[in-house]
């Protein structure tokens, strides 16, 4: 990142910081400018982080920014929680339709308290989950070489906070996988400090966090 790029992207996240602590639509809307401009620096760096999966990962192809990132507005109908905004700034980039796409790829979140970058697939249907558990169950030795490979294991850590309590039925609750199995989600990341945020390294890292993911986004690609 250039110097202006570290600047703007602190004062995007000093936004979401304030937009958490303000989080209603007076304050919003005298701060649009402010908002309009932390987008603008969320959806540049997101078009960098498009070109550089590129150049390890063609499958993602050409995709639009506006195509991967989420809306900040959130949708309260069905919500005790009544805040009209989110304090975070997600982006998908994945082959397909970014992120509305199927597949498993990549995720760029910051946020004002926990930022992170993951990939993998998170909150797809029962039956694909179950597709990618067969064949984590009929390839363990290919898949544990993927989870246990240094720069995997070094970099990142799976979703587990959620995981099932039990071995899903019809699988062996004593296999060499049997902890994966158990996964809702079979997406990895690695958090953020906010130093790595503002930092001039932030998209290399990023890109370099991507790249250790790359073989499981592969396997679980197959898989759906």
């Amino acid at each position: 990142m250039t110097i202006f790029e570290k600047k703007s992207m602190e004062s995007a996240l000093r936004f979401l910081k304030a937009l958490k602590e303000n989080n209603n639509r007076e304050w919003f809307n005298e701060n649009k400018d402010w908002y309009q401009q932390s987008s603008e620096t969320f959806k540049s760096f997101t078009n960098l982080l498009i070109a550089g999966i590129n150049e390890f990962d063609n499958s993602v192809g050409v995709l639009d920014p506006k195509d991967c990132i989420f809306r900040i507005y959130r949708d309260v109908r069905f919500s005790p929680n009544k805040d009209p905004y989110k304090s975070n700034m997600g982006a998908y980039m994945a082959r397909g339709g970014g992120r509305k796409s199927p597949y498993a790829g990549y995720y760029f979140h910051l946020d004002a308290e926990s930022s992170f970058a993951s990939g993998g697939i998170y909150m797809v249907p029962s039956e694909v989950v179950k597709r990618i558990r067969e064949d984590i169950d009929l390839y363990p030795e290919e898949f544990l070489a993927i989870v246990n490979n240094q720069k995997f294991k070094e970099n990142l850590r799976f979703f587990d906070e959620d995981k099932l309590k039990r071995v899903p039925q019809g699988f062996d609750k004593d296999s060499a996988v049997a902890e994966y199995l158990k996964l809702k989600y079979i997406a990895s990341y690695h958090s953020l400090s906010e130093k790595e945020i503002t930092s001039k390294n932030l998209l290399g890292n990023v890109l370099e966090y991507y790249k250790s993911m790359k073989p499981l986004n592969d396997f679980l690609n197959r898989s759906i």
